[in-house]
């Protein structure tokens, strides 16, 4: 994969360094995962999206699918795929990745 622009304003997978997001798809730092705070981007690449799932989390009942990363295969967070409270529609088609997971560029 090419990358353009700045380096540092981008995220990799902790585990192997693949490029998964750049820091303008950053939406939010406010969310927490299974390891602890969460980050919630617009789009995110070099991932394989898990079987589909139903899942109650902190606001609510989610429909949501796994997040992996492409090359090594690290869990990295999940995608909303559809949310069942009208005011939580906002995260569908987002993706959350736990910050534990993910490492900024250098």
């Amino acid at each position: 994969m090419e990358i353009h622009g700045d380096q540092s304003a981008l995220y990799r997978c902790r585990n192997c360094q693949v490029p998964i997001a750049f820091r303008d798809e950053l939406l939010s730092k406010n969310y927490m995962a299974k390891t602890g705070q969460a980050f919630l981007f617009s789009n995110v690449r070099n991932i394989v999206i898990g079987q589909k799932e139903e899942r109650t989390l902190i606001t609510g009942v989610y429909t949501i699918a796994g997040l992996f990363c492409s090359n090594c295969g690290e869990e990295l967070g999940w995608k909303y795929l559809q949310a069942s409270e009208a005011r939580q529609k906002f995260k569908e088609g987002k993706f959350i990745l736990e910050r534990s997971k993910i490492a900024k560029g250098y």
